[in-house]
């Protein structure tokens, strides 16, 4: 059989080298909000075919327009994106003529979203609440669920620790993306990240519902071994569930789906493989961690060394 949780320091350092380094990156940089978020209106045009327009000049237009924070991005169609603080329709449409007159061109309005500053606000402190909610909902459900189990509560702990930890390599994620790919957390990004959320908690459940069935089956069996022995018989299952009907998708997304949901799809993608991982690598080690309280000897091994 396949030993998995001797090893099981080394995956949760693996685990730290590939949160850490976005962390840091966000810690430094900040959380690059969007305007779903923060407030305010994104504008994308596209110029006529062989005409264009200097990025001073369009700084410019916003600025005579009473706009002084814009931010000009041009994507891999040749189209512009334009960040900015709340426009009016009457300032968008005035903004619109000015470029068509400044470029001498024929200006397509392609995308143009605006958010009030309350009503993003309000997103984002939903969002925090919805993580919260869902952290307490797991730690109930599997403490019910897992009731006829000696130590049940342990089990909803690790579940919603290993959580903690996908979100963690998701906001890992997209902090490199935003220092490299100016990615920006916007509604898709909280739609990646509560659907990793809700694939993470089903894939504890399955791993940690093998773990009560053996218990009451192998009830003799040292209880490393039995984790270990679950984790082997679902470990087939995580993995092809995985990757046949979910990975592939989301590759094939992120490779051709164009700009709009690439940051989305890449999200996902790993935000997802992460939990699988967790379920096998992070929630169930931490169970076997917490069954023989491990931490009592630490720092006793690191006397016995000295």
């Amino acid at each position: 059989m396949i030993d998995i949780l001797s090893k099981r320091y080394y995956y949760f350092v693996f685990s730290l080298l590939v949160i850490l380094p976005g962390l840091i990156l966000l810690s430094t940089n900040g959380l690059p909000l969007s305007i779903d978020f923060t407030g305010g209106s994104l504008f994308e045009v596209q110029f006529e075919a062989g005409k264009t327009i200097e990025t001073g000049d369009i700084l410019s237009i916003y600025e005579d327009a009473g706009i002084d924070d814009a931010q000009i991005t041009t994507t891999e169609t040749g189209s512009l994106i334009i960040r900015s603080s709340f426009l009016t329709n009457e300032v968008r449409d005035e903004i619109l003529t000015t470029l068509t007159e400044t470029s001498g061109a024929e200006v397509s309005v392609i995308r143009f979203d605006s958010v009030g500053p309350s009503i993003g606000k309000q997103v984002a402190s939903r969002a925090a609440l919805a993580v919260g909610v869902a952290a307490l909902g797991v730690i109930i459900y599997i403490t019910l669920a897992f009731r006829k189990v000696e130590n049940a509560f342990r089990y909803g702990v690790c579940a919603v620790i290993a959580m903690i930890h996908d979100v963690a390599v998701v906001f890992s994620v997209a902090g490199i993306g935003a220092v490299f790919f100016d990615w920006q957390m916007d509604a898709l990004f909280l739609t990646a990240l509560l659907t990793v959320i809700g694939f993470s908690v089903q894939d504890k459940v399955v791993v940690f519902d093998r773990i009560r069935e053996n218990a009451n089956l192998l009830r003799r069996l040292e209880y490393e071994k039995l984790v270990n022995h679950s984790i082997v018989q679902t470990l087939q299952r995580s993995i092809n569930t995985q990757l046949m009907t979910v990975e592939f998708l989301l590759l094939a997304l992120a490779l051709f789906g164009g700009v709009t949901l690439q940051e989305f799809a890449v999200i996902l993608l790993v935000g997802l493989l992460s939990g699988t991982y967790s379920s096998i690598f992070v929630a169930a080690p931490i169970l076997v961690l917490w069954e023989k309280r491990e931490w009592t000897t630490w720092f006793k091994r690191k006397e016995a060394t000295a």
